[in-house]
């Protein structure tokens, strides 16, 4: 269900849309940043489960939030396997989003990520949240619990888990790690920080 936004004036109030997957990130930059003038709403991250149902949960957050007073509206999403339908929304609504398909592209970077796509074709993404729902995520709705013997069905054709880590914490270094020999893939860590979602984020203060 789409989170309801308050009603009210709030033309001097930029209000970001964002994947739940994004919300402790942005939340982070904003702080880190001084960035005041951004609100910060999220969809579910359970949505990426069903990526077709994405663009009609973003143009009713959207509706909503025009409605609310916000004077500037930001989407933190990437494409997100919704083959252009955030786009049309977006386009649609006269709002912009961050560029890129997907997280796993802007926080390595997009053009970086574009050099590696074929490097990668065999890689299993992970990032700071996906490491600390893991178990949410991937153990319990694939069964993995109960069955890890399913595991080579799910991941047999990978070939390496890569974690882009948004930060340095060793806890969820290790829950990369043990998901890679869980699942039978070599591992490697690659730091990416925020990347361009930072980037982003830091724009709206001239936008």
């Amino acid at each position: 269900m789409t989170p309801r936004i308050a009603t009210g004036q709030r033309g001097d109030k930029m209000l970001v849309i964002a994947c739940g997957m994004l919300a402790r990130e942005i939340l982070a930059i904003k702080t880190r940043l001084g960035l005041g003038h951004l609100e910060l709403t999220c969809l579910p991250a359970e949505l990426h489960y069903y990526p077709d149902r994405i663009p009609a949960a973003l143009d009713k957050a959207i509706v909503e939030a025009k409605a609310a007073g916000y004077g500037s509206i930001f989407v933190g999403y990437g494409d997100c396997g919704t083959g252009g339908g955030l786009d049309r929304v977006c386009d649609r609504h006269g709002v912009a989003r961050i560029d890129g398909p997907h997280c796993f592209a802007f926080y390595q970077g997009n053009a970086a990520f574009a050099r590696i796509a074929d490097e990668d074709m065999t890689a299993f993404y992970m990032t700071d949240f996906l490491c600390r729902h893991f178990d949410a995520f991937f153990m319990k709705p694939l069964g993995l619990d109960r069955h890890p013997e399913l595991a080579q069905d799910y991941f047999g054709n990978y070939e390496k888990l890569v974690y882009l880590a948004q930060t340095d914490d060793r806890d969820l270094d290790k829950v990369a790690e043990d998901a890679a020999g869980m699942l039978g893939l070599a591992y490697e860590r690659r730091f990416t920080g925020y990347g361009e979602l930072e980037t982003a984020m830091r724009q709206t203060v001239s936008d």
